[in-house]
């Protein structure tokens, strides 16, 4: 009888503390993941050949909580035609930016830079022949695949609403040929 009674006591300490244990992981991780960092799977090639379909990404969703999305850095976001799904994109234009193509090339006109500047797109490799000028908002922001061929972007869906960007691609774990920080192409831009 006493024996029975110390392996039920045994189980409800084991099951006691397993209890505790998921309670305070829950308590850290899904606060964590709400509204730090979450894991993004890409799906599709319009980010190719930074990321391909099936790259697993670490989503950095509090930066844009402090600050504004930068030049060239890649961006997860609610799509604006559906915004139950997420895209991931770069960001080209900035609020109040005028973004002009012309064959290859991507100029941005702004303030600090009435004549324009081009930007970095050293990490292109599919390119296509460009011819478009979109003048921002205030709270606009003008995104495209790497993949300028297979995008569907700020060329076909207009620009996006700085609201809608939640997150920064931070980190690629997966798969491994990937493993890494995701660089900034160009820096953050002017």
């Amino acid at each position: 009888m006493e024996s029975e009674e110390k392996k039920e006591s045994t189980f409800k300490s084991v099951a006691k503390e397993i209890f505790i244990f998921i309670l305070i992981a829950v308590g850290i991780v899904l606060p964590f993941r709400i509204y730090m960092a979450e894991p993004y799977i890409v799906s599709g090639a319009s980010m190719d050949p930074t990321f391909e379909s099936g790259d697993y990404l670490i989503v950095n969703k509090i930066s844009y909580r402090f600050k504004n999305p930068e030049r060239n850095t890649v961006v997860i976001f609610r799509y604006p035609n559906d915004t139950s799904k997420n895209f991931i994109k770069r960001i080209i234009g900035l609020p109040n930016e005028t973004v002009v193509a012309k064959e290859n090339t991507i100029r941005i006109i702004n303030k600090k830079n009435p004549d324009g500047f081009e930007i970095d797109q050293s990490y292109i490799i599919h390119n296509v022949s460009l011819n478009f000028e979109k003048t921002l908002g205030p709270n606009e922001y003008f995104v495209m695949g790497d993949h300028r061929t297979s995008s569907n972007d700020s060329r076909i869906f207009g620009s996006v609403p700085g609201t809608f960007i939640y997150g920064k691609a931070v980190f690629a774990y997966w798969p491994v040929n990937h493993f890494g920080a995701i660089p900034v192409y160009g820096g953050a831009g002017n």
